[in-house]
């Protein structure tokens, strides 16, 4: 057959591939869910904190906030050349404060990374950028790593009006999208202003939308937000439920 024939307009190759690096804990079970957030020409270039043998707690959040863990797996990303790096864990980069989530940042760009992005450092970004002072919050950690959250949005001069936790030590990424729901409109209270479902390893994509109908206020979910500080540092649109994204994009 000849070649020129061929209705394809060129065989360059597909569509340029634009990179975000993913330091991620070792237990993350949702990279499906971390794709659907992003548009097609944007590639996710996923590295793992090493195993820890220990249930979510305290002590696993500061096991995989461990600088050089994080060191040594933005080094292990960087030769596909991402544009930005993402530590993707919520209690990781809470668990000591606002000061400790800003040297996270330092300690992936010190390491190589362009820029570095944290989850609770977007979760910041975001109630900053809507002006949110009041929220509720669901998590699925016992109550003491729970709580270190509410230090964290403290900090952020933002009042956690109301909260639920799951309190589980494993399996959250097994948690049904019913139980979610549920949990969150008991979660919910009057004077908050958006809810905020912690764990990057928590399914949320599929419930935002139908929530955010019902409830009438935003819902922030710990993937959207790290994909959108990502994608934000990129020029790029982020894909995916959630109405607040058009008004911050």
């Amino acid at each position: 057959m000849d070649f020129a024939a061929l209705d394809i307009p060129s065989f360059d190759g597909p569509l340029a591939q634009r990179g975000i690096g993913v330091i991620a804990p070792f237990d993350l079970a949702l990279e499906r869910e971390l794709w659907r957030w992003v548009p097609m020409e944007v590639s996710l270039h996923l590295a793992r904190t090493p195993y820890e043998p220990v249930p979510v707690s305290m002590e696993m959040a500061h096991l995989v906030s461990n600088s050089a863990h994080l060191a040594a797996a933005t080094r292990d990303v960087l030769h596909v050349e991402p544009e930005v790096v993402a530590y993707l864990c919520t209690s990781g980069s809470f668990v000591n404060g606002v000061g400790a989530e800003q040297s996270l940042r330092k300690v992936i760009c010190d390491a190589g990374a362009p820029e570095a992005v944290t989850t609770s450092g977007a979760l910041a970004e975001v109630l900053r950028q809507l002006d949110l002072h009041r929220i509720s919050v669901l998590t699925p950690y016992d109550a003491d790593l729970t709580a270190r959250l509410h230090d964290f949005l403290g900090e952020l001069d933002v009042e956690t009006v109301s909260s639920d936790h799951l309190g589980l030590g494993g399996g959250i990424w097994k948690v049904s999208y019913r139980t979610i729901a549920e949990r969150i409109l008991a979660a919910d209270h009057s004077e908050a202003e958006a809810i905020f479902i912690s764990c990057t390893n928590l399914p949320t994509y599929d419930v935002i939308d139908p929530l955010e109908e019902a409830l009438g206020k935003p819902v922030l979910t710990a993937n959207q937000l790290t994909m959108w500080a990502c994608l934000r540092r990129m020029e790029l649109p982020i894909v995916g439920p959630g109405r607040w994204l058009r008004e911050v994009t």
